[in-house]
Parts: C-alpha cells; sequence; structure tokens
C-alpha cells in the first residue's frame, strides 16, 4: 500500500467534504482515491469517513487522526522541495587554473545535463587538496601520481620556434651545445606542475644531463612563465592544449615521459567521477587513450 499517498488522499478528502474533489487535488482518479483510503481503513482497523448522499463525513476516529495526518504530508511536501532545493543548489568543484575558461564552461553545460550544478574554484595543486580536506568544497580535481590517476594528461615542451625535430631533449640545452649567447636557455615549470611527481623528476633530468640549476625553474604564474617563453626564446613545460592556446609550439620530452595526474577528492567525488568523466577528461584536456 501506498501509505503517504493514501494519507494525501485522506487529508484532500476531509478537507473538501468530497471524495471527487479530493481525487483531483491529489491528481488521482476517484476510483484510485477511494480504493487508498478503503486501504487505509482497513489498514488501521476504524473507518475514517461515513460515507453518505451528503458527502464524505468524517468519523470521530477520522478527526482524530486529521491532526497528525496533515502534519505527515506537510513534511512530505517539505522533504521534497528540500531535495530538489539540494539537487540544485550548485557543486563547489576545485579546479586546476590550468582549465580554460571555454573548457569550464562545457564542463558545466555537460553537468547540468545530468543533474549537477557546478560552481568552479580554481586553485593551485596544494590549495585544491587542502581545500577539500577543510570541506571548503564539496569536491577537487587533485594533483595525483600517474599511477593513481583518473585522467592523465600529456606534457612536453613549448616555444616560439616551430622545431624541426619531433622530439625535445632536454640535454640540447646543456653549455656548449645550445646556442652561444650571454643567457643559456630556460625551461620552466607551472604552478600547477609544482608537485613531488613532475617538478622532482625535472630536476633529475636537469642534473643528470649537466644542465645549470637555474636552467629548469618553478615560475610564481603561468603568465609570468609564458612571458620569459615569449621574451627570451625559453621553454615551457605544458601540454598540447595549453601550447595551442598560447600560441607555442609543442613537442614531447626526450628523456621521459612526463604525465599530469588528476583525481577527483571529496564527498561528492563518485558522483562526479561516474556523471562527468569524459565532460571532466576533455576540460583538462586529457583523451581516451591517455586516460586510465
Amino acid at each position: 500500500m501506498d501509505l503517504l499517498g493514501a494519507w494525501r488522499a485522506f487529508v484532500n478528502v476531509s478537507e473538501r467534504g468530497s471524495f471527487t474533489e479530493g481525487a483531483a487535488a491529489t491528481r488521482v482518479p476517484q476510483s484510485v482515491a477511494s480504493r487508498r483510503i478503503a486501504a487505509l481503513e482497513k489498514h488501521l482497523g476504524e473507518r475514517l469517513f461515513d460515507r453518505s448522499s451528503r458527502g464524505a463525513i468524517l468519523t470521530q476516529f477520522g478527526r482524530d487522526l486529521l491532526p497528525s495526518a496533515k502534519r505527515l504530508v506537510r513534511l512530505a511536501d517539505d522533504m521534497e522541495h528540500e531535495a530538489e532545493q539540494a539537487r540544485l543548489n550548485p557543486l563547489r568543484l576545485a579546479v586546476p587554473e590550468v582549465c580554460a575558461v571555454r573548457d569550464l564552461a562545457r564542463l558545466a553545460a555537460e553537468a547540468r545535463q545530468n543533474g549537477v550544478y557546478l560552481d568552479f574554484h580554481a586553485a593551485p595543486p596544494a590549495e585544491r587538496a587542502e581545500l577539500v580536506r577543510s570541506r571548503e568544497v564539496r569536491a577537487a580535481l587533485v594533483a595525483v601520481p600517474p599511477s593513481d590517476a583518473t585522467w592523465s594528461v600529456r606534457l612536453g615542451l613549448a616555444g616560439t620556434a616551430d622545431l624541426p625535430v619531433r622530439t625535445v631533449y632536454v640535454e640540447t640545452l646543456r653549455a656548449g651545445r645550445a646556442a652561444r649567447s650571454s643567457r643559456r636557455s630556460r625551461i620552466w615549470l607551472q604552478p600547477e606542475d609544482d608537485v613531488p611527481h613532475i617538478r622532482d623528476r625535472m630536476f633529475r633530468i636537469r642534473d643528470a644531463v649537466g644542465l645549470q640549476p637555474a636552467q629548469v625553474g618553478v615560475s610564481a604564474t603561468l603568465t609570468a612563465a609564458t612571458a620569459e617563453v615569449f621574451a627570451f626564446a625559453d621553454l615551457l613545460l605544458c601540454s598540447p592544449g595549453q601550447a595551442s592556446e598560447l600560441g607555442l609550439h609543442w613537442r614531447p620530452l626526450g628523456e621521459i615521459p612526463l604525465v599530469r595526474g588528476f583525481d577527483v577528492a571529496g564527498d561528492d567525488a563518485e558522483r562526479i567521477r561516474d556523471r562527468l568523466w569524459h565532460a571532466i577528461a576533455r576540460c583538462l584536456g586529457a583523451d581516451s587513450q591517455e586516460t586510465a
């Protein structure tokens, strides 16, 4: 028996004194409202109405139960309203600062089609992790090693010159092999890549091939790093999508494959992963063959 539906029919019929009008208010046929109330009377073991030509008249038993029935129906209506509001409340999601506005807008639009309303908070990796730990956001796209990644994004080196080689090796920037100038070319890491599984590996490559310490550095912002690339023909460690957006020429890194790994953390992690897997992959610049 639909117990809530039966109580709703009971309240509507009692308020209107008519099975016909009460059924209309309940948005069911009169026969359905009558069956529900009859089943409720059988369940309770007492009649709720005296049925006569004058309409539906409450029995004393029915009058005694009416206040509680009204409270039950109001509570059910309130819960449905709150559930709808909770569904529409924006889910605050911490995202990498490297995500382009266009890609975030497409992610938000696709999320709405899947019943998720997103409110983005762009932040660097360490801050995103802290935001989700402190529950200032309901979920975050966090930086993780490639082995733990749900989404993976290839990294390479990008510069203003369209190099004739398919792969760029860090060792070509070593003194004696680089072009003669008062300033040696540098490789810049942006804040998104200032994480151990990327930064430390780049430093190890730098030391292994004999570059000067200053030739691989971490910039405070992507804008500052890109400015160095345009001003001094330096190289930026970035994804193919970022390079295209910045108007730079991208090549894979020769010595080792470097990858940005992402996972989603937080209370709503499973819902986001299940409903928005492909949309997030596109936003991050990952594609199907790069994503676990």
